[in-house]
């Protein structure tokens, strides 16, 4: 049996194309990134097990669509895949309910880091203009989630945003489950807010 965790991320993509195995251990290394990227999106009315779906959708395009010599390194290729797989997701979900839901918001982790185009669309960027926009509107969601969240709730929700399940949560914090979960919810309800605030 291949050494898998011994390859690179370049000669698994390669090994991938004829080796089943070689795609299911990419699958399986990169399933985080995935639910890291779909936990930055609170969607209103979406399943958060499509959203998954659709990210790991994304992923397998990003392996059998990556060309080493052509990309940067596969892990910021792969993260743009599971972004506009996403996303379209989300735009075919906003006509099926033929209302525009606005019906989801970026959030970064406390210290801001993160990619402006999470807030606004890859193809703004052409426009100087819109960059210093979505900067202000990242600016200006910080300071509404400052204000709306606990301190505790503050940290629960860089830990969520970084991936972490409930349970590395729990000892993280200190936390039991539960707590960790009414805070997510309380979270949500309290970034509901702020969403449908800027519609």
């Amino acid at each position: 049996m291949k050494d898998y965790s011994a390859m690179t991320d370049a000669e698994l993509v390669t090994a991938a194309k004829d080796d089943a195995d070689a795609e299911g251990y990419l699958l399986k290394k990169y399933s985080r990134l995935v639910r890291k990227e779909i936990r930055f999106l609170f969607i209103v009315g979406a399943d958060s097990d499509d959203l998954l779906q659709e990210g790991m959708i994304g992923l397998v395009k990003a392996i059998r669509g990556y060309e080493p010599e052509k990309y940067a390194v596969f892990s910021t290729f792969a993260t743009i895949c599971v972004r506009r797989q996403v996303r379209t997701a989300i735009t075919s979900y906003n006509r099926k309910k033929h209302t525009p839901l606005n019906s989801y918001v970026s959030f970064y982790s406390e210290d801001g880091s993160g990619e402006i185009s999470d807030i606004a669309g890859d193809s703004d960027f052409d426009n100087p203009e819109n960059i210093v926009l979505a900067e202000e509107k990242r600016d200006e969601i910080f300071r509404e989630i400052e204000e709306k969240l606990s301190s505790f709730e503050k940290k629960i929700l860089e830990l969520y945003l970084k991936g972490l399940s409930y349970s590395e949560i729990s000892q993280e914090t200190g936390k039991n489950e539960k707590s960790v979960n009414n805070a997510l919810v309380r979270i949500r309800s309290k970034l509901k807010v702020l969403n449908e605030k800027g519609e």
